[in-house]
């Protein structure tokens, strides 16, 4: 019961909040649209492109969707978004550079509709070109391990058996030592006997324990293994829903500085690349120049040898050594630092070799979501904070906002979250936080 009334409380009040911002973001909203149309006239059009194709972009709820959408239509492509009948709500479908929006079933839970509704899109909208994008179940395969779609798509993803290895943080670091490219310890931990039983005293290093099936709310706990005393290591490692059907990954904790990367591969070649300093919450993106860990993620894309987007969580040791920590085998968010770059839609369509991949243009600005930043205020516990918090802003760029596309801003942050919210309302829940970067309620 007092589960309940905290929940109408904090999805009321959030709500409240959101009331309060709609006002200015309406007028934030609206004076773009009257510049954008007074200037229209003498702005330079979209060049026409000859060889423009009908781009499916998985997963609209997402801003990295929303960017990508941008990229392929400011080169002159057109783009469908598609995602979850839940998210049918989704305001990056009031982007002008969406031509059409879909909702699928949800495949975990209906996946013949989700193929044959996937299918059909694909038919209907003559679609050349697909990307899954959203990180959550949209990419089904069939029995032969192959994309439910026409022969004549081209399914910009790896194939089953690799997403299926890159997908787990265990596979994955076995794959990676194969190649020769240095990761953490770690061990596939199915019982928490094989922990408890785990001879600790023989390592430099403490260790850390995570989910290899995605786990958004206990990834962020990086409980240091052993704790102080046996008695506290059982009672963590038995609180946590170990099994065969749920492996974990036990992982040597390597102390150091952590990034996030995303590489875009086509057969193998590195064609986009960008690297940012990391944190537990990522919604801050700022390109930095890490040649080490550039030569680590081509390597590895070289080594796989087949097409798709790879996302690399990487610690840098005080020695300098690069350790790669996870893989997540789909678009990272960090490509909201190629807002400004031409050469996105190439990289990803492209068959002339590159001499080395895109990265974010030297002008592109540090990237943020300016209702994370607005909600952060509440954390604020130094004047140095805040002067750090205003330096931000001032130097940086909102991930949504477009002076040139400005529905998306009002209509993920005033449309899309409060509907989630009323939902969420209904059915009594909370919620640990709002993401906007995703789109989502994370429960």
């Amino acid at each position: 019961m007092r589960a309940h009334i905290f929940a109408v409380f904090q999805n009321l009040g959030t709500l409240a909040l959101l009331v309060i911002a709609f006002p200015f973001n309406c007028i934030i909203v609206l004076t773009s649209l009257l510049w954008y149309f007074l200037k229209r006239p003498f702005t330079k059009p979209i060049a026409f492109n000859p060889d423009s194709r009908n781009i499916l972009i998985a997963g609209a709820r997402m801003t990295k969707t929303l960017q990508l959408a941008r990229s392929f239509h400011a080169a002159g492509h057109r783009v469908i978004l598609i995602d979850t009948d839940k998210y049918w709500l989704s305001g990056n479908q009031y982007s002008n550079a969406v031509a059409g929006f879909y909702t699928v079933p949800d495949p975990s839970k209906d996946q013949d509709g989700y193929v044959k509704a996937l299918y059909a899109i694909t038919k209907i909208e003559s679609i050349d070109f697909f990307i899954p994008v959203a990180i959550f179940a949209v990419i089904y395969y069939d029995s032969q391990g192959k994309p439910p779609l026409p022969d004549f798509v081209e399914f910009f993803h790896f194939d089953a058996d690799i997403t299926k290895m890159l997908d787990d943080k265990f596979a994955f670091a076995e794959i990676a030592r194969s190649f020769g490219l240095p990761v953490p310890k770690s061990f596939k931990i199915t019982d928490p006997e094989q922990v408890l039983n785990f001879d600790f005293s023989q390592e430099e290093r403490k260790y850390i324990l995570k989910s290899i099936p995605y786990d958004q709310v206990r990834r962020l706990n990086l409980t240091k293994l052993p704790c102080a005393t046996k008695a506290e290591t059982a009672a963590f490692v038995k609180s946590l829903p170990i099994s065969e059907e749920k492996p974990w990954i036990m992982q040597e904790f390597i102390p150091g500085k952590e990034y996030c990367t995303h590489t875009t591969v086509r057969d193998g070649e590195s064609r986009m690349y960008c690297c940012c300093e990391s944190s537990a919450f990522q919604v801050n993106y700022e390109n930095v120049d890490k040649p080490e860990i550039m030569q680590w993620a081509s390597q590895f894309g070289k080594k796989l040898g087949q097409t798709g987007q790879l996302s690399f969580d990487f610690i840098q040791a005080s020695d300098g050594t690069v350790y790669a920590i996870e893989c997540n085998p789909r678009t990272h968010s960090a490509i909201t630092m190629f807002y400004n770059h031409p050469g996105v839609a190439d990289a990803y369509l492209g068959q002339e070799h590159l001499a080395e991949p895109l990265q974010p243009l030297p002008e592109s600005k540090p990237t943020y979501w300016l209702y994370h930043e607005v909600w952060r205020l509440n954390e604020m516990r130094s004047f140095k904070q805040l002067q750090t918090w205003i330096r931000n802003i001032l130097r940086g760029k909102d991930a949504i906002f477009e002076v040139s596309d400005p529905l998306p801003f009002l209509m993920v942050h005033h449309w899309q979250i409060p509907l989630l919210l009323l939902d969420n309302l209904r059915r009594l829940k909370g919620w640990i936080r709002i993401d906007f970067n995703i789109g989502e309620l994370i429960e």
